[in-house]
């Protein structure tokens, strides 16, 4: 939560609320449903989940979700204030790991889709830790999350905030055959390979590369934030 304040959340938010008048309401909210750690509820839900979205940004506020999957207990409970979530070798890009190496706030949504249609937020600030490093401080840490896979790196989140999403819009569904997941490939077609059509585009020279986005240039406002430990 954020100590400058009585209340959680930003400036922002306060301010907005102010504004449509929804400051009882939300104070209503912060007092009935948010906290700073994980209770036990919680910490079942999280051991049973096999899918996360996870929101990071930059040093200069620009953000990136990504998505993060693994069976059950994939993401681990370290404690009630404590969790950590595997990272494998990808694509090489590293988006959310940068963010984080510059600006260590990451937010956490967890949905349950099938059984109770429900969802958690976790808010907090990560840490960046190699999968040797962290395994001798947590010696019953999984071996493989994922069969056949070992973690390169960790993120470890210090939670700062823990609350409900509600299921009024959450849709239910049904799990399919986990088997058809390729989890660890390096068969592009299997990882959904050109689905959009990019390469194939400009390939063709319907987009021609000379004419690809180019890297936008740096935001002259910057904000400075702590370098995380054990990046």
């Amino acid at each position: 939560m954020n100590s400058t304040h009585q209340y959680p959340g930003s400036d922002g938010e306060h301010a907005l609320q102010h504004e449509r008048g929804t400051t009882r309401r939300a104070h209503k909210f912060y007092a009935d449903q948010m906290q700073d750690r994980l209770n036990d509820e919680m910490i079942e839900f999280v051991g049973r989940m096999e899918m996360a979205f996870i929101a990071t940004a930059d040093a200069k506020g620009e953000a990136d979700s990504s998505f993060r999957a693994g069976p059950p207990g994939f993401i681990y409970v370290i404690d009630a204030n404590t969790i950590c979530y595997p990272e494998y070798r990808g694509n090489g890009v590293m988006a959310s790991l940068g963010n984080i190496s510059e600006n260590p706030h990451v937010g956490i949504m967890l949905i349950d889709f099938v059984r109770d249609r429900i969802g958690l937020h976790i808010n907090g600030r990560a840490t960046i830790v190699p999968d040797e490093e962290l395994r001798a401080q947590l010696p019953d840490l999984p071996e493989e999350s994922v069969r056949g896979r070992i973690p390169d790196l960790w993120v470890l989140v210090d939670i700062h905030e823990a609350y409900i999403h509600c299921r009024k819009h959450i849709p239910a569904m049904v799990p399919a055959d986990a088997g058809g997941r390729a989890w660890g490939t390096d068969s592009a077609a299997r990882k959904g390979g050109d689905y959009f059509g990019v390469t194939a585009a400009r390939k063709a020279g319907d987009i021609a590369t000379q004419n690809a986005p180019e890297v936008a240039e740096p935001h002259s406002a910057t904000t400075d934030y702590p370098s995380p430990v054990g990046v």
